[in-house]
């Protein structure tokens, strides 16, 4: 059994950039794999810019990875995010875990910066193609309905080769262009038996494309918190979750104890995940750190036993 779980913030859930770093440092002194930070803009929620802190934390960190979870690709201009990537990741000697995903529709993100939802599919099919051949290729010519490059290149390249390109979302677009062009796939806030026939639909079409995504490299994520459900913030989060998924929030969230995250854990893992976001739910900032503190002393060390196990 090969597992892998990092842990996942949205909202800035500290009291200033001291409490961050804190928690930074409790992650990567703890043995934590990896920190996931969201991708949101407009919103009332506190939350941080996800590439600033990619660029924050390869200088902070030196041997815990980092990604994006994921970033909004319809959004951004991919030469940029490429340059960004491989900047990142060669000042971080090779520990950035780039995720890019479509972005919601609904989100306020696209009118507020300009951009149409209409066409962030076809222009994050065409940004995705740019990334990967920028990454790899000394010059780059490119057409498209949204993007042209005539003998572009970007250099140095990334420390990483090859450097991960994780596509996120579970729709049949989202599908085919992790089958062509994904090294990955990440899954959103979705249950265990939802994410089975995604990453089999995957694997079926990286066939027919001739491709092979690494069986290590299908990710899934859930919330946790030591504590009980009937807690206030556990009730705001199912309630928060409710109102934007429609379904219940106790089908991809584990609240309890060690156990009952392993038990969800394996859920996934039997479903073909391998890659682990954890997203501790917490009120505030001491909160946060008493439950990291929990996750490496209690959870952690169940995983690596998994591990060995196998």
């Amino acid at each position: 059994m090969s597992i892998n779980a990092g842990l996942g913030i949205a909202s800035f859930n500290f009291e200033d950039a001291k409490g961050f770093w804190k928690w930074v440092s409790l992650c990567e002194e703890g043995g934590i794999n990896s920190i996931w930070q969201s991708d949101r803009i407009i919103d009332p929620t506190p939350n941080l810019e996800v590439m600033s802190v990619m660029a924050a934390l390869a200088g902070a960190t030196k041997k815990i990875k980092f990604g994006m979870n994921a970033a909004s690709l319809g959004l951004r201009d991919p030469i940029l995010i490429a340059k960004a990537c491989a900047t990142i990741d060669i000042l971080s000697e090779g520990r950035l875990l780039p995720v890019f995903a479509v972005g919601s529709a609904l989100s306020r993100d696209y009118s507020a910066t300009g951009k149409a939802t209409k066409g962030r599919g076809k222009r994050t099919d065409e940004g995705l193609q740019i990334i990967a051949r920028l990454w790899t290729e000394d010059r780059v010519d490119f057409v498209g309905d949204y993007y042209r490059l005539e003998k572009a290149t970007i250099n140095p390249k990334p420390v990483q080769n090859p450097m991960p390109l994780w596509v996120g979302g579970s729709a049949e677009a989202a599908i085919e262009r992790t089958a062509r062009w994904g090294t990955g796939w990440q899954a959103g806030i979705e249950t265990a038996a939802e994410i089975q026939p995604v990453i089999l639909r995957i694997k079926e079409r990286c066939a027919e494309l001739d491709r092979e995504i690494d069986e290590d490299h299908f990710g899934a994520g859930f919330a946790v918190r030591f504590g009980f459900h009937d807690e206030p913030i556990v009730s705001k989060y199912n309630e928060i979750m409710r109102e934007r998924l429609g379904k219940d929030p106790k089908e991809y969230s584990a609240i309890g104890d060690a156990d009952t995250m392993l038990e969800l854990l394996k859920e996934f893992h039997k479903a073909g995940a391998h890659k682990f976001i954890l997203r501790p739910i917490a009120d505030g900032h001491a909160d946060m750190i008493h439950q990291t503190k929990l996750l490496i002393e209690e959870l952690m060390p169940r995983i690596a036993k998994l591990n060995n196990e196998d």
